[in-house]
């Protein structure tokens, strides 16, 4: 009844919030992307998203088809891997930033194995700005993290608002004059550069009170009360906050997650792992 085709723009959609980045992610024209759309409103009947001239939302109907949606697509992807005349094999080298530990990202990967049990899947956790570097090196295969600033390289994955955390009780020092005591990864962290920028830009004094490598360390931090942190809004980690507006600090705007690979066109290992994180997209959220 449902093209997987048409579901594959209609999730491309969902996941990157625009018709415009969806077609950009499957390498088609955006005409053909609300095409596929439209028919699969015509065949469901109901409307799967609302529109406008600055953003697109899913409805409710909608947001049931991404659950549809999905499992039919796994279900057509085991079926064609069964079939196949070879099944995909070989070695994964796959980097993931520390934003992503607290996510369902763990299930994505636990599925991918269950389809893929011929590939060696290696996975290293670790800074943006350090993985990107590794992916340079010939070091890692794939790359799921920030995208460094002025960097156009990569899939877009996810647009996200940077914020200033900190612990629930934590309170701002009111006098802007006394230095803000900062929490960051160490270089080459790509939130730790956007922060000090900002702040130079604004004229605020800071201080580094915490220098840690992992996200845990951070949030230890911040939740002993020893500063605030800059963290992408929808991955804050459990036990912290966004500061409430206005906090008098400088803004920081939007960070980017990027899905990238190596030089040289990506193996089918590459290839299929990739299509699966870019397919569980919406899983990858801060777990409850």
């Amino acid at each position: 009844m449902f093209d997987p085709v048409q579901l594959r723009s209609f999730l491309a959609v969902a996941q990157t919030g625009g018709f415009t980045r969806a077609a950009g992610r499957l390498g088609v024209q955006q005409s053909t992307v609300s095409q596929h759309v439209r028919r699969l409103e015509r065949t469901a009947g109901r409307q799967l998203f609302v529109r406008d001239t600055h953003s697109v939302a899913l409805t409710a109907e909608g947001e049931a088809m991404v659950g549809f949606a999905r499992s039919i697509l796994d279900a057509h992807e085991q079926a064609a891997n069964h079939f196949a005349r070879t099944q995909v094999r070989g070695r994964v080298r796959f980097g993931v930033s520390e934003d992503f530990v607290l996510t369902e990202l763990p299930q994505i990967l636990r599925a991918f194995r269950r389809s893929h049990p011929h590939v060696d899947l290696e996975l290293t956790v670790g800074l943006s700005g350090i993985l990107h570097e590794q992916l340079a090196d010939g070091r890692l295969d794939l790359v799921l993290a920030k995208r460094a600033d002025g960097s156009t390289g990569g899939h877009l994955v996810r647009r996200d608002g940077l914020v200033w955390i900190a612990a629930p009780d934590y309170r701002l020092d009111p006098d802007p004059g006394q230095p803000l005591p900062l929490l960051v990864f160490p270089p080459p962290s790509i939130t730790r550069a956007r922060a000090l920028e900002a702040l130079e830009r604004a004229g605020r004094p800071w201080r580094i009170a915490c220098t840690s490598g992992s996200l845990s360390g951070m949030t230890a931090a911040a939740l002993a009360g020893l500063g605030v942190m800059v963290h992408s809004r929808r991955l804050v980690p459990s036990g912290l906050r966004a500061l409430p507006e206005p906090t008098g600090l400088p803004d920081l705007g939007d960070t980017e997650f990027v899905l990238t690979t190596g030089r040289g066109t990506p193996r089918s290992a590459v290839r299929a792992l990739a299509e699966a994180v870019l397919a569980g997209e919406d899983r990858l959220h801060r777990s409850a």
